[in-house]
């Protein structure tokens, strides 16, 4: 509820007994002060018991002269102003001096009156405006400490984006000063390049249009560094609808996304090898599968185990096998000639080599032949020397199957042909029909 007259606290600071009465009787002529108020006018005559009485009873407004007996001038209004910053001050004084009355505004004042120079209506219209605007100015104080203490960084610019004001989260997320940001364009100072022409054009339309963006974007620090921001820029308009400045948030969201990314690796690599797992050979060989069916074209799917694998473990204990398995895994990466193909471990000794694209059949014995080759020299697995075969089954696309499910099967019976012909081999996938012709 806002203050009604009785309610309004005067501390009036002057040492001139005859000006202090015609100032009580100017607020009383404005209805803010009558006899019998609850909140008194509260009289002192010295600086010093001004600011003692302003500390104690901390008055709506304090009307304060500039010639006192201890003190005069702008260090009055100051020390009243540090004393109690909250409070409004109107200056009363006899010195009729435009500069003086600009630097007591400076200084803190809201208001400067000439004593013998104004109505008795415009002291008590000077301490309404007083008091409305040290509510205000409360307000926008805290706004600003809100903004200021955000965690997120603020960022206001003009309508033509030349930045008008940011706060200290924009400061520790780009490495970029208040005073370095004024006047320019957020975007020349966190232009990533990550982002192309047409991604701006869309925002800006939509911003243009009074509408709000979000989205997530990749920008620069001022040390060269990229990070990720989820951004979201607001339009403000005046009251006839005219757009007059721009706000955006933005949240740094690099560790998120960090985080999202090591999630989504490892629930589509093997956590021993770091290989892709089953799930996300089923995703590339679904993938190279539309490929060659567009392009009328062929691939190879290579299942391979591991010969003799279990003695390793039983004999030397699993520590040992796991570090046989990621030798093994590097190994069968150099085998593969494209980034395209795909080496995976489906677990244990199991392991499947995906060649996405092929001239002929021809390709997949060559790099099955690599892979032997490969495995046949030893391993130097800590003080020991392991030697290790495979027992490789080719599928090929589309003689020997053409989906995800028909290619895995047929791939791994042709593996168990190879452990049948005596292992340390490959063989291809048979067909009804080429079984039947062999």
């Amino acid at each position: 509820m806002s203050k009604s007259a009785q309610q309004i606290s005067i501390l009036v600071v002057e040492d001139d007994p005859g000006d202090f009465g015609l100032i009580q009787a100017s607020i009383r002529r404005a209805g803010l002060q009558r006899l019998g108020d609850r909140a008194p006018l509260t009289w002192v005559t010295t600086l010093g018991d001004g600011v003692r009485m302003a500390l104690a009873s901390r008055p709506d407004v304090v009307l304060l002269d500039l010639s006192l007996p201890d003190s005069a001038g702008l260090a009055t209004v100051q020390e009243v102003r540090v004393a109690v910053p909250d409070v409004p001050i109107i200056v009363l004084t006899g010195a009729d001096d435009h500069q003086l009355a600009e630097a007591a505004l400076e200084a803190g004042a809201q208001d400067y009156l000439v004593k013998g120079q104004f109505e008795h209506d415009a002291l008590g219209r000077a301490i309404r405006h007083a008091l409305v605007r040290q509510k205000l100015e409360s307000r926008l104080r805290l706004f600003e400490a809100a903004l200021n203490s955000a965690a997120n960084g603020i960022v206001i610019t003009d309508v033509n984006a030349s930045v008008e004001w940011t706060n200290p989260a924009f400061t520790r997320m780009t490495g970029i000063s208040l005073a370095e940001a004024l006047g320019r364009r957020p975007n020349e100072m966190l232009n990533s390049g990550m982002q192309n022409p047409e991604f701006y054009q869309r925002m800006w339309e939509t911003i243009l249009g009074g509408r709000v963006w979000s989205g997530e974007i990749v920008n620069r620090r001022k040390d060269g560094s990229l990070y990720d921001e989820a951004l979201t820029i607001s339009p403000v308009t005046d009251m006839s609808g005219r757009i007059r400045h721009f706000v955006a948030i933005k949240q740094d969201i690099s560790e998120r996304k960090a985080t999202e990314e090591r999630v989504q690796h490892l629930a589509h690599h093997d956590p021993l090898t770091d290989l892709p797992n089953r799930a996300l050979l089923s995703d590339r060989l679904f993938q190279a599968l539309a490929q060659v069916r567009r392009d009328r074209g062929t691939l190879a799917l290579m299942f391979l185990d591991l010969d003799q694998f279990k003695p390793v473990n039983d004999t030397l204990g699993h520590d040992i096998g796991d570090l046989l398995l990621k030798e093994v895994a590097l190994r069968l990466k150099s085998c593969v000639p494209r980034d395209s193909d795909t080496v995976a471990r489906l677990g244990g000794d199991e392991f499947v080599i995906l060649l996405a694209q092929m001239d002929k059949a021809m390709d997949a014995m060559l790099v099955a032949g690599k892979v032997l080759a490969a495995l046949k020299r030893p391993f130097a697995i800590g003080p020991h020397t392991i030697g290790v075969s495979a027992s490789i089954g080719i599928a090929v696309y589309p003689q020997h199957g053409d989906d995800v499910a028909h290619l895995l099967k047929n791939a791994d019976t042709a593996m168990y042909y190879a452990k049948q012909a005596g292992r340390n081999c490959y063989r291809f996938f048979r067909t009804v029909a080429e079984t039947a012709g062999a």
